[in-house]
C-alpha cells in the first residue's frame, strides 16, 4: 500500500493496487484512482515447458518437436507494396537457396491442419495425424504416391486411435480430391509401414455404431428423446449377431427409431447424412427388423407402435 491524494476524501489515503485489474483504489471510499495502469516491472514468470528453464522469455510460437529446428525458424515474407520488389527479389532468392529439411513436413501439417479443422477435430487428432504422417515419412519417403490420400489416411487412423473415429466418406470430403479407394490403399500402405517399426500389430481401436450415432442424429435434427433411445438401441443391438458394419447398423437404427416418431425422416436423407447408400440401410434395417422389441425401449415405443413399422 502507498498514501495517494483522493479527492473524494480529499486527503492522502491508502491505496490498493488491483494488478489483475490494473487499478489503483483507495482503501477508503473505494474510488478508482487510476484505471489500466501498465506494470513497466520486469515479468519474471516462465512460461518453458521444463520446470528447471529459468528463462523469463515468453516470445515466439510454440515449439514443433516434430521438426529439426522446432519449428521456430525465420521465414522472409514478401511486403504488399512496389517499394521493396528489389529487396524481396534479393531475400527470396537467397532465402529459396537455403535447403530447409522440413518445408516438406511444414506442408503436410499445414494440411493436416486444414482437414482436421473443416472435420471439426481437437487438437490431440491433429497431433496424432502429424506423428504418424512424421514416423511414415521418416522410415521411407513417400515420393511417387498420392500426398493427399497419405495425409488423409493419417487422419483417418488418429481418429479410430484417439477413440472418435469418423467414416472414410467425411475424411474422404476434406481430402482435396483423393478417393476412398485411394484413401483406403494409403491407410494400409501406413499400417504396414507402421507394424514393421513397431514390430508388432497396430492396435487401431475398434468401432462402434454408437460411435457415429450422435453425430448422425445432429445432422438430422433429431430431438433428444429419440437420440437417447437411439444410443440404448445400439447399445442393445451390440447383444445380437448381426454382421453388417457398425455405420450401416447406426443408419437403420435412426431409420427405425425415426419411423416411430412425429418427426419421419425420409431414406434419402438418413442415407445423405450418414453416407450409407439407401440399399445398404434397407438391407441392414432388413435384418434387425426381427429383433426390433428386443432393441427399441419400451418407454420409447409400446408393441402396438412397433406393428406400425413397415415391413422389410
Amino acid at each position: 500500500m502507498a498514501d495517494t491524494y483522493c479527492p473524494d476524501c480529499k486527503r492522502p489515503t491508502e491505496v490498493v493496487f488491483d494488478h489483475s485489474a490494473g487499478d489503483t483504489v483507495c482503501s477508503e471510499c473505494g474510488l478508482v484512482l487510476e484505471a489500466h495502469s501498465i506494470d513497466e516491472t520486469s515479468e519474471w514468470r516462465t512460461f518453458a515447458n521444463e520446470s528447471t528453464d529459468n528463462d523469463p522469455v515468453r516470445v515466439g510460437g510454440p515449439s514443433n518437436p516434430l521438426l529439426a529446428d522446432g519449428g521456430l525458424s525465420t521465414v522472409i515474407s514478401k511486403p504488399t507494396g512496389t517499394s521493396g520488389d528489389f529487396l524481396t527479389t534479393s531475400l527470396g532468392r537467397w532465402q529459396n537457396r537455403g535447403s530447409n529439411p522440413d518445408r516438406s513436413l511444414i506442408q503436410a501439417f499445414k494440411t493436416i491442419a486444414t482437414m482436421s479443422d473443416r472435420l471439426g477435430l481437437v487438437a490431440t487428432i491433429k497431433d496424432r495425424a502429424n506423428e504418424i504422417y512424421k514416423k511414415v515419412e521418416d522410415q521411407k519417403p513417400l515420393r511417387g504416391r498420392n500426398q493427399d490420400a497419405i495425409l488423409a489416411a493419417c487422419l483417418y487412423i488418429a481418429c479410430r486411435q484417439e477413440d472418435k473415429p469418423r467414416t472414410v466418406k467425411e475424411i474422404c470430403s476434406v481430402a482435396n480430391g483423393a478417393t476412398k479407394k485411394e484413401i483406403g490403399r494409403a491407410k494400409e500402405y501406413i499400417v504396414k509401414q507402421l507394424e514393421v517399426e513397431l514390430g508388432q500389430s497396430m492396435e487401431m481401436g475398434t468401432i462402434h455404431a454408437g460411435d457415429f450415432l450422435r453425430r448422425f442424429c445432429s445432422h438430422l435434427g433429431m430431438n433428444n428423446q429419440a437420440v437417447k433411445a437411439a444410443q440404448e438401441a445400439v447399445q442393445k443391438s451390440e447383444e445380437l449377431d448381426i454382421r453388417r458394419s457398425p455405420i450401416s447398423i447406426a443408419a437403420a437404427i435412426i431409420y427405425m427409431i425415426t419411423q416411430l416418431s412425429e418427426d419421419k425422416k425420409l431414406l434419402k436423407d438418413i442415407s445423405l447424412a450418414t453416407g450409407v447408400a439407401e440399399g445398404t440401410i434397407r438391407n441392414s434395417y432388413k435384418d434387425l427388423y426381427p429383433y426390433a422389441s428386443r432393441i427399441i425401449p419400451s418407454w420409447y415405443a409400446k408393441e402396438d407402435d412397433l406393428r406400425s413399422l413397415c415391413s422389410p
